[in-house]
């Protein structure tokens, strides 16, 4: 393998996924600002997502609706309204 071809901010992180709570460690230059203990007792940084291969529905063949933004009742809200303007014409 290449001698210094990894940026200097590169090193073990934790990788949370919000959705379906497992944890990986993987390299990576990703800012964080948090730390947790990692199953070896070392502390690591720690970053939360929302989506993995854990959680993923390609990956676990499960489709499961994820709204962490509220874009799904914003939508629904937006086509009831849609449809009770059209009732009303």
């Amino acid at each position: 393998m290449k001698a210094d071809i990894h940026p200097d901010n590169y090193r073990q992180v934790i990788f949370h996924d919000n959705s379906s709570g497992e944890r990986f460690l993987l390299g990576s230059t990703i800012e964080t600002t948090s730390t947790d203990k990692w199953t070896d007792g070392t502390e690591y940084p720690i970053a939360f997502v929302d989506v993995s291969s854990a959680s993923h529905p390609f990956y676990t063949g499960q489709e499961k609706v994820m709204d962490t933004a509220g874009r799904v009742e914003r939508f629904k809200a937006r086509a009831s309204k849609a449809v009770s303007k059209k009732k009303a014409a």
